[in-house]
């Protein structure tokens, strides 16, 4: 076997390996509480909340899951949260999108963990920035009391859904409720501000249960008698519409979906869509996740386009970034991407030769990408990043370059873009290069990762040096020396750990990608992304303040 093929082989067999470990660790997510939890839940004659999502959806159609590793490895002492006791996602109902926010009564009965309260904000941010339709499938005990100080006062914690409930109504995003079990103290705000309230018998919507309202004024109620789905249809007049069980509450909702009005969609162009040309699982071979090792992002461009046509934007400058113009799913695209092959270039003026290294973004690629940037915005054109950076060029001739103001630049254009930006980690996001290519604090519409991802200020060898260099010398002020085994250890320990945080797990289980995503389906992935940013017609005055020109 060649080497380019016996390098393709071996590719595709690490990438097929972390799949699987990826997709089996989902399927015991998704198990939310587990079995028992699951019996009790059908006990009570509900439903879980996958179960509740899957008859939601039209038939024939998936659920994109957002979120499902969000508080992974989190909260252990108080034994778990799986997806941190809420599934979100996008979905087809009555053959339009909306944005799903199921509590999972199987995990600690939906109580709100501290990244309960941020999962649901994040699909709220999703759904407001694309103008998504919200459907909220309500079974939750409240706050996490233990964890109460860090679900309750903050920007992103509880409050903050109701605050977007009100601000999703006053910008005119449906929002619609069903109440199918436990809604309990604040979390009783949130059907209420929504547009429709449905309610299943046998729920309960109260600002206080039956014990606290005994302790507190020393009333004896029944849970129905207080907040029940007959008092709230005969009585207070909360909800609108009284449903025997989940089934038919489901079947209602549907309806009402079927009802809601079609504002118009975005300025972006859209054309039929064409299949791209090659498979997608092709880029399991063409893509390493190894460092030292080279690959062509055109190659992986091309099994996610539309015909697998890709007009480059000044190939032939700054080629470290590759910039362009695509379809994808028949959207118009701006694609920028870290290209990881070494290359070999013309010093200005001297036409000397010198080796610019894959990954790593240099003072002209950061030019061209600002400009490229620029073009998308002022042509309407959404943004699709690819990540796969090192970080900025660094070193004597970098700096007298102007490696500074080019990053700046650029840093700027992505942080005033307007467009809707979509952005992949592929492999590796590194220091300030991971701010370049759009990470999550500019405003991403959604973030993806690869399981091949990594996440972090700088690579886990270089980070292990500079954490054990540090350690060295502060024991050695303490008057103790280390021998060349201890320092192994030591970097290794050091290594370790820097390396399980910059897993995409880690990184999801904090919300700071929306999904790991499997790269075969990464063109599947940008379409939904992009059909979503195509429901929202308004697009900002663009405008980037002062360039370092």
């Amino acid at each position: 076997m060649d080497p380019k093929a016996a390098a393709f082989v071996k590719n595709g067999r690490e990438m097929v390996d972390r799949l699987t470990q990826i997709k089996n660790e989902e399927e015991r997510i998704r198990q939310g509480g587990g079995a028992k939890a699951i019996e009790a839940q059908h006990k009570k004659g509900r439903l879980t909340a996958r179960e509740r999502v899957a008859l939601l959806i039209d038939p024939g159609t998936e659920f994109f899951e957002l979120g499902l590793y969000a508080a992974f490895e989190m909260y252990e002492e108080w034994g778990g949260a799986p997806a941190a006791g809420v599934v979100t996602g996008l979905g087809h109902v009555s053959g339009r999108r909306v944005m799903i926010v199921a509590n999972d009564a199987t995990v600690k009965a939906g109580a709100f963990f501290p990244m309960t309260a941020k999962k649901v904000i994040r699909a709220q941010n999703i759904a407001i920035e694309n103008r998504i339709p919200a459907i909220y499938l309500v079974d939750s005990a409240g706050i996490f009391l233990p964890l109460q100080e860090d679900v309750f006062p903050d920007t992103d914690d509880f409050g903050r859904v109701f605050r977007n409930n009100a601000v999703m109504s006053a910008m005119g995003i449906p929002q619609i409720t069903a109440i199918m079990g436990m809604c309990v103290a604040g979390g009783a705000y949130l059907p209420v501000m929504c547009d429709h309230i449905l309610m299943t018998d046998g729920s309960g919507l109260f600002l206080a249960g039956p014990a606290l309202v005994q302790a507190a004024i020393g009333q004896k109620t029944s849970a129905e008698e207080l907040g029940g789905a007959e008092m709230h249809a005969q009585l207070s007049g909360t909800i609108d519409f009284r449903e025997p069980d989940d089934e038919a509450c489901l079947r209602r909702l549907r309806a009402l979906v079927d009802k809601i009005g079609h504002p118009p969609g975005a300025p972006f162009d859209h054309k039929p869509a064409e299949p791209s040309v090659y498979a997608g699982e092709e880029i399991y071979g063409i893509f390493s996740a190894d460092p030292a090792r080279q690959y062509d992002m055109r190659d992986v461009i091309a099994r996610i386009v539309d015909g697998s046509r890709f007009e480059e934007y000044r190939a032939e400058y700054g080629q470290t970034l590759v910039c362009g113009y695509a379809r994808i799913g028949g959207w118009a695209v701006g694609i920028v991407a870290n290209q990881k092959k070494n290359v070999t270039v013309a010093a200005a003026g001297t036409g000397e030769k010198r080796m610019e290294f894959g990954g790593v973004i240099y003072t002209e690629a950061a030019d061209k990408a600002a400009r490229f940037i620029l073009d998308c915005n002022q042509n309407l054109i959404p943004l699709v990043f690819l990540h796969d950076v090192n970080g900025f060029m660094i070193g004597k001739e970098a700096e007298a370059s102007g490696i500074i103001r080019a990053g700046a630049k650029m840093v700027n254009a992505v942080a005033n873009s307007v467009v809707p930006k979509i952005a992949v980690i592929c492999g590796g996001s590194f220091g300030a290069g991971h701010y370049a290519m759009c990470g999550k604090a500019y405003d991403p519409r959604f973030i993806f990762a690869w399981p091949t991802a990594r996440y972090a200020v700088m690579s886990g060898d270089s980070a292990a040096g500079t954490l054990v260099e540090i350690k060295i010398k502060q024991l050695e002020r303490e008057g103790k020396k280390l021998g060349a085994a201890e320092k192994k250890k030591l970097y290794e320990s050091t290594r370790e750990n820097y390396e399980h945080q910059s897993d995409p797990r880690y990184a999801a289980a904090r919300l700071w990608v929306d999904a790991i995503i499997d790269p075969a389906r990464t063109r599947e992935a940008l379409i939904e992304a992009l059909d979503s940013a195509g429901l929202n017609p308004h697009v900002a005055e663009f405008k980037t303040g002062v360039l370092q020109t």
